[in-house]
């Protein structure tokens, strides 16, 4: 399935970024990369855009889950579904897989976050790591019920490949659904012929 690709180069940017962020060592080599300190903000574009470490144990752009190993199960259900839907439209047009593929390349790269960043770096047990943002974008001030916000919430690679998924599942969701009822067809048997009528014997 060559939209797989996609999702492993999402993975591989991801997780890439992030170690860049948060630092890594390899024993192996004796290296040590420090990364950046948590909290810390580097101009990119100004104002507008910015590097800035944060890290959050929630779903995508730091919305906050409460119930950790239950996040963990659905995410791993749901990275198994669209595995399985993948492979039944591997035949498919590369534009219809690639949604699919975008999201699952995001999904397994926060998964990686959450399920072993904290053994890993050694903050917390299994399932329990924390997923590293650093993407900082500004957004027009909005003040809405209460609610106000001047800066778009921090996000990663993980989180922008999700939500690009997404939004081409809605620009090419009449290709998709196309595609999904042909899938659920079954297949339809016709005969070209009458049937063979067994010859009479008149007197």
């Amino acid at each position: 399935m060559r939209s797989l690709y996609i999702t492993l180069v999402v993975i591989l940017l991801d997780q890439s970024t992030k170690l860049l962020v948060k630092g890594f060592t390899i024993p192996l080599l004796n290296y040590y990369y420090e990364g950046m300190q948590l909290g810390e903000s580097i101009p990119v574009l100004g104002d507008f855009l910015r590097i800035t470490f944060v890290e959050n144990a929630g779903i995508v752009f730091g919305m906050e889950v409460t119930n950790r190993i239950l996040l963990i199960a659905v995410t791993f259900i749901a990275i198994c579904v669209l595995l399985y839907y993948l492979y039944t439209i591997r035949k498919e047009p590369f534009i219809v897989q690639l949604p699919f593929a975008l999201i699952l390349g995001g999904a397994l790269g926060n998964f990686i976050d959450r399920a072993f960043y904290g053994i890993i770096f050694g903050e917390a047990p299994l399932f329990y790591g924390r997923v590293v943002d650093f993407i900082d974008v500004d957004f027009f001030d909005l003040n809405l019920f209460g609610y106000q916000m001047s800066r778009w919430a921090v996000f990663n690679v993980a989180d922008a490949s999700v939500s690009l998924g997404v939004i081409l599942m809605l620009v090419f969701f009449r290709k998709i659904e196309d595609t999904a009822k042909h899938n659920n067809q079954g297949p339809v048997v016709q005969s070209d012929s009458a049937p063979e009528q067994s010859p009479t014997i008149t007197p």
